[in-house]
């Protein structure tokens, strides 16, 4: 017999967290799902999306504890179905996160080669391509598997649009980890900035919503004494706060965001990604990020990401 407080509930209320992992193969979606379980979250993989609101009843009748579920191109018949679901589970008062994870195609080719394990979608992309070469084995393979990541791409192209992406073609698995752990603390009942930084020689974040290009500003690589250090240290700020240059970019960055925030609060989007790029990511893209996080910290609830100074620690 459920209990009086279940028994009044809607019949889609759920858990006091719900966060929906999907994304790309061979994107880390396995490593986000632990992290999560270490945080505490009830993890479920590959779940039917057809099974998402009986699930959600059960585990409120049950414990109310926080679940991730993880979904993905496996469940590829039932995907269409799943954005509507999202959306009544929603409108019931269901609290779902939505994080999608993404890799660029070269790592993740690289990454399927290593791991030797076959693309889901595989033999679909071979359907697709009946003029293929069947002897050409040098090159088949190659093909075969970047055909399913952009079929793949297609498939889950409307799950990334209203999910919070998270790149992460540059990322070491500690990485991912402890980035997942600060994507689910950061309150959900606002808005939160995330500000990143990042190399220009090592691509830009396909996670970036803006991204801001101070490679024209001085860099302080080219001064002995800053040149190990980074832009948080107290030495590099100083040398870039002296540089009237630096702060005219860093208030019209602030300029622009103020200006558009607004928007995108009441287009209810959960997280907003401001990229900044420098050469090496060492000094003028991190110490921009630090001073933006900290402008918008009492407006917004903001999370800081360094791509190049985190793969060092």
């Amino acid at each position: 017999m459920s209990s009086p407080a279940a028994s009044a509930a809607p019949a889609g209320l759920a858990p006091n967290e719900v966060v929906l992992v999907t994304g790309i193969s061979g994107s880390g979606k396995s490593i986000a799902l632990h992290a999560l379980e270490d945080a505490g979250f009830f993890c479920v993989d590959n779940l039917p999306p057809e099974l998402l609101r009986d699930f959600l009843r059960l585990e409120h009748e049950r414990l109310m504890r926080r679940v991730a579920i993880a979904v993905d191109v496996r469940s590829a018949g039932s995907l269409p179905h799943l954005l509507p679901l999202i959306d009544e589970l929603r409108g019931e008062g269901v609290a779902i996160r939505s994080v999608f994870l993404d890799a660029n195609t070269d790592t993740l080719v690289r990454r399927f080669s290593e791991s030797r394990r076959p693309h889901p979608l595989s033999q679909e992309a071979a359907l697709q391509s009946p003029g293929r070469r069947k002897d050409d084995k040098v090159t088949d393979g190659h093909r075969a598997l970047t055909e399913a990541i952009e079929l793949e791409r297609e498939l889950l192209a409307e799950l990334r649009e209203v999910s919070t992406v998270v790149d992460t073609s540059q990322l070491r698995p500690a990485q991912l980890r402890l980035w997942m752990r600060d994507l689910v603390q950061a309150t959900a009942h606002r808005l939160t900035l995330v500000f990143e930084s990042f190399a220009f020689k090592h691509g830009v974040p396909l996670d970036a919503d803006f991204v801001f290009d101070v490679r024209i500003l001085p860099n302080p690589h080219y001064i002995r004494e800053l040149r190990p250090l980074t832009g948080r240290d107290a030495e590099v700020a100083a040398y870039l706060e002296a540089q009237p240059e630096v702060a005219e970019m860093l208030a019209q960055i602030e300029a622009f965001i103020a200006r558009w925030l607004p928007s995108f609060e009441r287009d209810q989007r959960s997280y907003l990604t401001v990229a900044i790029g420098c050469t090496g990511g060492q000094h003028r893209s991190v110490y921009l990020t630090e001073s933006l996080a900290k402008r918008f910290a009492a407006r917004s609830g903001t999370l800081i990401r360094h791509r190049e100074l985190d793969a060092r620690d």
